[in-house]
């Protein structure tokens, strides 16, 4: 074996000027594509980081206007069924306030009615009486002592307490 000292340094020198070529070409933006690669997997990283906290957060502000919203739900539900409790009691009293006012109308109707009805029998009494005492007297009663008289018996019989509820 021999050793040639030219080729070694021809092929030594190729060799060189070949890596570096490779170099110069290829590998310089290597180092500059791998280090903007760890720059945007980084940054990527930070991303998905700030994204998962925004999430969370997110989340937990979503959680809190859910509990909020289910509050003033609740807060609206019972502010209706108490107005409708009230409205209720306000209807129940209207209406026992004109059942009222109507009892007490019809009350005072009856009465009226029982008084004119009282005048009416008063005065047919009278006319009866009149009549009946001038029967028995033999000629009619007209006259105004005559009625007065009468009048004043009724005044006296409707003052005496009805039979059967006085004292025998």
């Amino acid at each position: 074996m021999v050793i040639n000292v030219f080729w070694i340094l021809l092929f030594a020198s190729t060799f060189i000027v070949f890596a570096t070529l490779a170099w110069y070409f290829g590998f310089r933006g290597l180092t500059a594509n791998l280090e903007a690669r760890r720059a945007r997997i980084e940054q990527g990283l930070k991303d998905a980081d700030s994204a998962r906290r925004d999430r969370d957060a997110a989340a937990d502000q979503r959680q809190v206007i859910l509990a909020e919203a289910r509050k003033e739900a609740n807060d609206i539900l019972a502010r209706s069924q108490k107005m409708s409790d009230e409205a209720r009691e306000q209807g129940l009293a209207e209406t026992r306030a004109e059942i009222e006012r109507l009892r007490q109308q019809a009350v005072a109707e009856i009465d009226g009615e029982r008084q004119r009805a009282l005048a009416d029998v008063r005065s047919q009494v009278a006319e009866l009486a009149l009549q009946a005492a001038g029967k028995v007297v033999g000629e009619t009663m007209t006259g105004p002592r005559e009625r007065r008289l009468v009048d004043e018996f009724l005044a006296q019989v409707s003052a005496v307490p009805p039979s059967g509820s006085g004292t025998n």
